[in-house]
């Protein structure tokens, strides 16, 4: 399977943010209060693949009809 740059900046952000999400809920369950930086850099790189999803789906809708 070959991606391109972008698709894999893509990648490595979603499986940075699922290991940060991971780290956050596991600190939290060992009884740990997590650091509230770990759960601003899981957000930030959600809204970053939000917006990508929101650009390739406005894309793919803009070739379609204009």
């Amino acid at each position: 399977m070959k991606l391109d740059t972008v698709k894999m900046i893509r990648v490595w952000a979603a499986l940075t943010g699922l290991f940060l999400v991971g780290l956050y809920f596991g600190v939290l369950s060992m009884g740990y209060q997590p650091s509230p930086l770990v759960a601003m850099l899981a957000t930030a790189i959600g809204g970053f693949e939000i917006f990508f999803f929101g650009q390739d789906e406005w894309l793919k809708r803009r070739g379609k009809h204009g």
